[in-house]
């Protein structure tokens, strides 16, 4: 089973929010580690940490993406803030253009890169680009090593095939021996929004290559779906495994006079009685899964960085009652992105048109506020994949997990990316 039934609370005393301790407590049987050790910078306790797959890395629950982040001045503040408030696992990315942001902090402090779990990512076509690549991030973060390095969206621009030579394959598994004993990098992995990321992370955990994957993930998968079982088949071998893309497009924002928070509380009583808002309740479903490590989340604001961080701290597991009464409220809202997708929208429309990647390009666009990324991604989609016309989208909807609003959808993506 991938999420426990029962409520957990026995087996999960967390320390109050806010209390300072003094020495690391017990690790729980889903592997969070009561960290206990206060922030010699800040003064305040790092937040709740678990054990990243068989790397032993400890990251905290909360990962700090930085996508979207372009103003200098709001990258430098939420870097520094999100340390402040205990976070100390951080996620960047070529793409991303805030590698520089990091290198500024780190000359300004130089003990936070001893204190902090580094990620950042790149975009190869093959794996005998990565040697390269990895020194320019090295360069631009001006830093000797990273514990992670990534590869960027594999699968996006990749075929299943070519997938399984980052995966499984023998020059991919030389290049990665090279690099950890380089000690430019300690671990190896990849992010992925595949629709056939099932199959990718099924090779994945056969491979025995990479160290932790990073991906598109819902709460309620199904337990005999190909991706839940492709994830059992991950932790099983010990690839350590990070959430993304959980909580933009969950619950969009709307022009009318509807509160769509304040109506999903009225739907999930447990976030009432626990006094969390439906995205910090997103995160506790998230969280329930033993397998999930920790969420990187694009924290952009004070307010979303207070939120974030106050669920790390304040978390307990969630029953599998109270986790669908959060995906039903949600689809009941109108999800603009589905975690879910393995392409089965686009077959049962009868089109080539990627149709959940489309959507996922609007959801950054409008929810992240990363518009140049949203773009950027849009414009390297075959015309083929961005072509729509003449798709049964009734159909698409109706098959969709997540019951995506494609008619309704499609065309905010025309008017904002094409």
């Amino acid at each position: 089973m991938s999420r426990d039934d029962t409520n957990g609370t026995d087996r999960r005393a967390f320390l109050q929010a806010g209390a300072v301790v003094t020495a690391a407590a017990a690790v729980s049987t889903q592997g969070v580690v009561r960290t206990a050790v206060a922030d010699d910078a800040a003064g305040k306790p790092v937040l709740p940490k678990r054990k990243l797959g068989k790397t032993g890395v400890e990251m905290t629950m909360l990962e700090c993406g930085t996508g979207g982040l372009r103003d200098r001045e709001t990258l430098d503040r939420m870097l520094r803030l999100s340390f402040a408030n205990g976070v100390r696992t951080f996620d960047t990315a070529k793409a991303y253009g805030t590698e520089p942001g990091f290198k500024r902090w780190f000359e300004q402090m130089p003990e936070v890169r001893k204190q902090i779990v580094l990620v950042t990512k790149d975009e190869p076509k093959s794996p005998e680009q990565l040697p390269a690549m990895l020194d320019q991030r090295l360069e631009a973060l001006g830093v000797d090593f990273v514990d992670f390095f990534f590869v960027h969206g594999l699968g996006d621009h990749h075929s299943v095939e070519e997938c399984g030579k980052f995966v499984k394959g023998k020059e991919m598994a030389s290049i990665a021996d090279k690099i950890r004993k380089s000690g430019k990098a300690r671990f190896l992995g990849f992010s992925t929004h595949h629709r056939d990321r099932a199959e990718v992370l099924r090779m994945t955990a056969e491979g025995g290559i990479m160290d932790a994957v990073m991906l598109m993930y819902t709460p309620w998968l199904a337990l005999d779906s190909p991706l839940n079982k492709a994830l059992d088949a991950c932790h099983k071998a010990g690839v350590g495994l990070i959430s993304m893309k959980q909580v933009a497009g969950q619950f969009p924002p709307r022009n009318d006079r509807v509160d769509i928070l304040k109506e999903v509380q009225k739907r999930v009583p447990m976030l009432a009685e626990r006094k969390l808002t439906p995205y910090q309740g997103l995160l506790h479903a998230i969280w329930t899964d033993e397998r999930i490590s920790g969420s990187c989340v694009s924290i952009k604001t004070t307010e979303q960085l207070r939120q974030n961080s106050e669920a790390a701290r304040r978390y307990e597991p969630l029953k599998t009652a109270e986790i669908l009464q959060l995906r039903d409220a949600s689809i009941a809202h109108g999800a603009s992105m589905c975690a879910d997708c393995d392409g089965r929208c686009s077959a049962a429309a009868g089109t080539q048109a990627e149709l959940g990647n489309l959507t996922r390009f609007l959801t950054y666009h409008e929810h992240h506020g990363d518009r140049s990324e949203a773009r950027r991604q849009y414009a390297m989609l075959s015309p083929e994949a961005r072509n729509w016309e003449g798709a049964d989208l009734d159909a698409a909807r109706r098959a969709c997990p997540n019951g995506l609003d494609f008619a309704a959808l499609l065309p905010e993506v025309e008017k904002h990316l094409a």
